[in-house]
């Protein structure tokens, strides 16, 4: 390491003493009220599309300004109502939820889950081995609905119902799987 660098000479390992000298008076802005001298040493917002620029009073006359100060002076009700309904949201623009402006996917998009062009009541579910397992007892197909589930369950049962068939018990195992696997569709929250 080289001591005699002139690096070295730059840095200092003491503060200077001060000399005695007074330290000069800033004084700052005038106050922007009209024919006042004053140090204008507080800040007063200039108004409404002059957001971030700033009056500097005295605090008299900045209490006198900020006492009539409305920032909504000279705005019809409709703005002041459109206004308000922008404050909720920080007056940031917001979309719908769910709203797609390209619509089902363009010819040069990949949908590889077909998922576009369906609307929610007519995609497909997406049912587990055990619920697939009880629509297969109820007859119906993979995509069937809670409502067609609903109707298939209530015609089995008023087929099969021992009552309905004049006590006859021969059908009662076919009943509980199909009741079963109702129960079972219910707790998958497919019906």
């Amino acid at each position: 390491m080289n001591l005699n660098s002139p690096l070295f000479d730059r840095i200092r390992t003491r503060r200077e003493a001060k000399s005695e000298q007074p330290a000069p008076t800033a004084r700052g802005p005038v106050c922007a009220h009209p024919g006042c001298q004053a140090t204008g040493e507080f800040r007063a917002p200039m108004g409404r599309l002059r957001e971030g620029q700033y009056f500097c009073f005295c605090l008299d006359h900045v209490r006198e300004y900020n006492a009539t100060y409305n920032y909504f002076n000279g705005m019809s009700d409709e703005d002041l109502l459109r206004y308000q309904k922008d404050a909720v949201t920080g007056h940031r623009p917001t979309w719908k939820m769910g709203a797609n402006r390209a619509g089902p996917a363009s010819p040069g998009m990949a949908d590889p889950f077909h998922m576009q062009g369906k609307t929610a009541r007519n995609r497909t579910p997406r049912h587990g081995v055990v619920a697939r397992k009880a629509l297969h007892v109820l007859g119906l197909d993979d995509d069937a609905g809670p409502g067609e589930i609903k109707v298939r369950y209530k015609e089995l049962v008023k087929r099969l119902h021992p009552d309905a068939n004049g006590g006859d018990r021969s059908n009662e195992d076919r009943l509980r799987e199909i009741i079963n696997a109702y129960n079972v569709l219910r707790s998958f929250r497919a019906v």
